[in-house]
């Protein structure tokens, strides 16, 4: 159900929603503990450039509501909904570090009728987590650890690493991005913390079938290249790589004028993909 600014779904969330200009729909997630404020530049540019901007709090973030659960399905239901009551066609999905999980599942839950490409922008994909199939992951103990202090000391967390999201950012801008995380719910961002580590989309991730770009930024200590960037593109050899050299792991924050050129590039195109395209990170 569709109202003022925002969108009830099928599940009882509340969803804040900005929905900025005309042409070619652009939907742009924000990441773990972020809300749409995130994107607010890249959506004004997006909207100059003659595209429809959109971005919404996910549940338990910003001005939407606090039902629960915060889990992949939930999520991806939500997403779901937001573009059917908005009735997007052809739509660029652009999703931010945690939200890649929420829009793979979204498309192998529900399909990608909707979907015309997907923008992934330093992914936390496709499995964060070290298992005995995945020994290339983070061990277990070292997010459990970040869970606890995310649950106890979360102001200490963010005072910790939000100057390595965005380097170069000023520190008016530093702070505006930590009150983004204090807004949120508690619960929420522990609980999507969990479900974002523990997640292996490697087998989802084979399912996709819509035209994907990634953009990876070489600096990314959240989403590093080996881990996330190159290993995507290695599970879908006909993706566009974009690799940001000297980026970290906010580009709509300190790169928001290249990123929204590119969005805005393949958004006009969603057609196919750009003539440029290349193969992964190793192609010539």
């Amino acid at each position: 159900m569709r109202e003022r600014d925002f969108i009830c779904t099928r599940s009882g969330a509340r969803l804040f929603v900005r929905d900025w200009g005309q042409g070619a729909p652009v939907l742009l997630l924000p990441g773990w503990a972020m809300t749409s404020d995130l994107w607010a530049t890249v959506m004004l540019r997006l909207e100059e450039a003659g595209l429809r901007a959109i971005s919404y709090d996910r549940r338990g973030h910003g001005r939407s509501s606090d039902p629960g659960p915060m889990d992949h399905d939930a999520l991806a239901d939500d997403l779901h909904d937001v573009m059917e009551a908005l009735d997007l066609r052809a739509c660029t999905v652009v999703a931010h570090s945690g939200a890649g999980g929420e829009l793979v599942r979204a498309i192998t839950r529900h399909g990608a009728s909707r979907i015309g490409r997907i923008v992934l922008v330093g992914a936390t994909l496709p499995a964060p987590m070290h298992s005995a199939t995945n020994p290339e992951g983070v061990p277990p103990e070292a997010f459990a650890a970040i869970g606890r202090q995310l649950r106890d000391d979360l102001d200490g967390w963010i005072e910790e690493n939000a100057q390595p999201f965005a380097p170069e950012a000023s520190p008016r801008t530093i702070a505006w991005l930590a009150a983004m995380a204090q807004g949120c719910s508690r619960r929420a961002i522990v609980d999507w913390q969990r479900e974002i580590t523990q997640a292996d989309f490697r087998a989802e991730l084979a399912k996709v079938d819509v035209p994907i770009t990634i953009v990876q930024g070489d600096l990314d200590v959240s989403a590093p290249p080996a881990l996330c960037g190159e290993r995507i593109a290695a599970l879908k050899p006909g993706a566009e790589y974009l690799l940001y050299e000297g980026v970290a792991h906010g580009p709509m924050v300190t790169h928001a004028a290249r990123l929204a050129d590119d969005i805005a590039a393949r958004a006009l195109d969603v057609s196919g993909p750009p003539a440029h395209i290349r193969g992964g990170p190793d192609a010539a």
